[in-house]
């Protein structure tokens, strides 16, 4: 089955922050809308500038994988079924809006606790904000060096 790129992020909204209220799902939307038109390092390169190829970059979303750990994961993008909310936020994403407390944020992930780390993933990203139960982490100048 063929999405189209706003398709795919809508789909990623839904299942990556679904139940983090319309703030959590723009910050994650403006991650992934970020790495598209990062200016430099891992995304850029891998990226080029297309959401497809960083939705489905090996090891970023979980949601973008069928499996994980070698069995099935039902908690993929192939079964969400987003809804209008979903579709609104990826057009905001998509028309270069962001939410000023995530700003230029590459990564985001769910701690599980109630701290985020300084640091995410490794030392090329610092943290910039917590948006419900995520932790959000814009690029330090080592990111570029990736």
């Amino acid at each position: 089955m063929a999405f189209s790129d706003r398709e795919l992020l809508a789909r990623l909204i839904e299942c990556e922050a679904g139940g983090e209220g319309e703030n959590g799902m723009k910050a994650v939307a403006g991650v992934v809308m970020n790495r598209v038109n990062a200016p430099g390092g891992e995304y850029a390169r891998v990226g080029q500038g297309s959401i497809r190829r960083i939705i489905f970059q090996p090891g970023q979303f979980v949601c973008a994988s069928e499996t994980e750990g070698g069995a099935y994961n039902p908690q993929n993008i192939y079964n969400m079924r987003p809804t209008e909310e979903h579709y609104q936020i990826a057009d905001w994403a998509i028309a270069g809006n962001r939410l000023a407390e995530v700003g230029e944020a590459l990564w985001f992930f769910n701690p599980f606790s109630p701290d985020c780390r300084p640091y995410f993933p490794s030392q090329v990203g610092q943290f910039r904000a917590r948006i419900g139960k995520h932790c959000f982490y814009i690029p330090t100048e080592a990111y570029y060096e990736t």
